[in-house]
């Protein structure tokens, strides 16, 4: 089984050498696909030294258009038999790899979320991202019945067959609902797996915001209805 990890990145000059170091040494990487959506602090500076790098892609946006977009791109750039989505900044440890990829090993599913909120260790702070990400899930399991943990969980893991004619429009942070909304309404195989969490603060870089989760609700619904 071959592995792609999908790395979205906008202004993670802090973090991104580190989290490139923390995924190949996971030792189960066939590809990265790196996506720099317009970054403006140094990371493309950053970047620049791996292209050319054994089963590393570097690929740039000329502006800033947003996580979805930078994922879309990441999608269609990677050619591995599965995919995983790991965010830049840290909050993810991907030594975790193993739990996620266990229930598509198996055969089990084919696609895997990584919960935050099935009893694994995480860092005990922003108690209202935590019910907004809870509402959002919430609304989820009603419009789609279904039993997700974590919808808005940036670890997701699915196999390439699952993404392959599907058509994805999200540019910012909806990107989560949307492919939640098209992979349930797909039928495929959803398993949720506990995973560990370190959420760095709005100090500290964190990027999503409340209007975000409005277009999340937004998505929800759209896509419960429309293609």
């Amino acid at each position: 089984m071959n592995l792609s990890v999908l790395i979205p990145v906008y202004n993670e000059k802090n973090t991104i050498q580190e989290i490139i170091s923390r995924v190949l040494k996971t030792g189960r990487v066939y590809e990265i696909v790196i996506v720099d959506d317009g970054s403006t602090d140094g990371t493309r500076e950053l970047l620049a030294g791996y292209q050319g790098q054994p089963n590393i892609k570097v690929v740039l946006h000329e502006k800033n258009s947003g996580k979805g977009a930078a994922l879309r791109t990441a999608i269609q750039s990677a050619t591995g038999d599965v995919m995983l989505i790991q965010d830049a900044d840290l909050e993810y440890n991907p030594s975790e790899y193993p739990i996620l990829l266990k229930p598509i090993e198996e055969d089990m599913a084919d696609v895997v979320y990584g919960s935050r909120f099935l009893g694994a260790p995480h860092r005990a702070i922003l108690f209202w991202n935590m019910i907004a990400n809870k509402l959002l899930t919430t609304m989820t399991n009603i419009l789609y019945n279904t039993i997700l943990s974590d919808m808005e969980t940036g670890y997701k893991v699915f196999r390439r067959e699952v993404v392959q004619d599907m058509k994805l429009r999200a540019n910012r942070f909806d990107f989560e609902p949307e492919f939640t909304a098209k992979i349930l309404k797909k039928g495929v195989r959803v398993f949720d797996v506990p995973i560990t969490f370190n959420p760095r603060e709005y100090s500290e870089g964190k990027k999503i915001g409340i209007w975000d989760a409005f277009e999340a609700v937004w998505a929800l619904l759209k896509y419960r209805f429309v293609d």
